[in-house]
């Protein structure tokens, strides 16, 4: 378990996170992972957290003392996490678990991203902000490795709170904010956000839709 720690800690300390951000991804008290890592408190990661660290930082749960995520006869298998992506005002995000798995080909998802399978989840959208793009029922592919440094115009889905948002984001030129807004002009838009406090959880990469 010692490797654990030491590769949790390579790759908070690479992504310029500080411990207590990631112990807020996990929605744990602030000092949960420096203890983990430098205590060796609690001795093994649950289960949902390192579902939750591997797709954050898009490796393979592996790494994290988990099983190896491996292809199945040319198929790669995306988590259908059992939580809305709310395109309105919010859907409440406290149980993000994978109640089904979706098969991709790996070829065809090979040419739509080249994310590691780990970062990739599937969440339903909820709400009518962002239509005409996203409507509400849509299936949204997340790209959870695409956030931070790699932060650029797009559909991304946030964290409000207790929530999860879907949002388009675009990037002022040349400074740190960003203008946060929804695809139906009749929602609100926020201007100048300081991109430091927004919590991405990452970049909508494709969307499939019942007819």
């Amino acid at each position: 378990m010692e490797h654990v720690r030491e590769e949790l800690e390579r790759l908070i300390t690479r992504g310029g996170y500080g411990y207590a951000a990631i112990s807020r991804l996990l929605g744990r008290n602030p000092s949960y992972i420096q203890q983990f890592i430098k205590r060796g408190s609690p001795r093994n990661l649950d289960e949902k957290d390192r579902k939750t660290l591997a797709s954050f930082f898009g490796v393979d749960e592996q790494r994290l003392g988990g099983p190896a995520q491996t292809p199945m006869d040319g198929m790669i298998e995306v988590p259908v996490l059992n939580i809305d992506a709310s395109a309105g005002f919010g859907a409440l995000a406290s149980n993000e678990t994978s109640y089904t798995r979706f098969g991709f080909d790996e070829k065809w998802l090979r040419r739509l991203t080249g994310a590691k399978s780990a970062s990739l989840s599937i969440v339903s959208v909820l709400g009518d902000s962002m239509e005409p793009t996203l409507s509400d029922g849509d299936e949204v592919l997340v790209d959870a490795s695409d956030h931070g440094a790699r932060l650029r115009d797009g559909i991304y889905v946030l964290r409000s709170d207790d929530a999860l948002v879907v949002k388009r984001i675009a990037l002022k030129p040349g400074a740190r904010q960003i203008t946060i807004s929804s695809d139906n002009p009749a929602y609100p838009s926020w201007n100048d956000v300081d991109r430091g406090e927004v919590d991405v959880i990452g970049r909508v990469i494709w969307f499939g839709r019942a007819l």
